[in-house]
């Protein structure tokens, strides 16, 4: 074989890993369009062995991940159940844990989205239809109130957001640029940008903030 064939053989490119926190039970629609593909190696952690993750643990001590480790993270709607100081720690780790060219991907319940729910007295009436079922304001307050009952005490609420405070929340967590979008189901969907980062294609889902 010549120099030059052998030099078309290109190298295999090692997959990029997301750190998927909070995961739940698995299902690969849980994990975001972002970080699907070939080219993407999910690792799952949870605080709850129930779902069975990669690893039992908490966001807001990743430290069995190096400094600039991970490719991407993605949290879906699991920082409002975390206590309001505990916020800044999570945040704190996943900036650590991701390389200089690393996306985090955030998406929680918009707290003045809900607040106008219950300015209409709307505060226990359906707001939409989830795969876990109906939501109420009552439910994006508080926690999923049928799993809480059901005896899964890791659904509660315990904090809120606004897309003006987990803004400025990331950017005091040290990322370079944060991207807000409000989603189209009472969500709030922050995609915080490493100093190196590209832009996602699809950063978030939902219309601009």
């Amino acid at each position: 074989m010549g120099l030059n064939q052998a030099s078309a053989k290109a190298a295999p490119v090692p997959p990029r890993t997301v750190l998927h926190v909070g995961c739940g039970v698995y299902a690969p629609e849980r994990l975001h369009p972002i970080f699907r593909g070939a080219g993407w190696r999910e690792i799952r952690i949870d605080l709850d062995p129930r779902v069975r993750p990669d690893i039992v643990g908490t966001v807001t001590d990743l430290s069995v991940f190096p400094d600039g480790s991970v490719d991407g993270v993605w949290s879906s709607h699991n920082i409002e159940h975390l206590h309001d100081h505990e916020v800044p720690l999570a945040l704190a780790e996943f900036r650590r844990v991701l390389k200089p060219t690393g996306v985090a991907l955030v998406t929680t319940p918009d707290i003045e989205e809900v607040a106008k729910l219950v300015v209409d007295g709307k505060l226990d009436q359906v707001a939409y239809v989830s795969p876990a079922g109906p939501i109420t304001a009552l439910d994006m307050i508080f926690g999923h109130r049928a799993s809480i009952q059901g005896g899964n005490g890791f659904m509660a609420h315990k904090t809120a957001f606004t897309s003006e405070r987990i803004g400025r929340l990331m950017l005091e967590a040290g990322f370079a640029k944060v991207i807000l979008r409000k989603g189209t189901n009472f969500d709030l969907w922050a995609c915080a940008l490493m100093p190196e980062a590209a832009v996602p294609e699809a950063p978030a889902d939902g219309r601009d903030a």
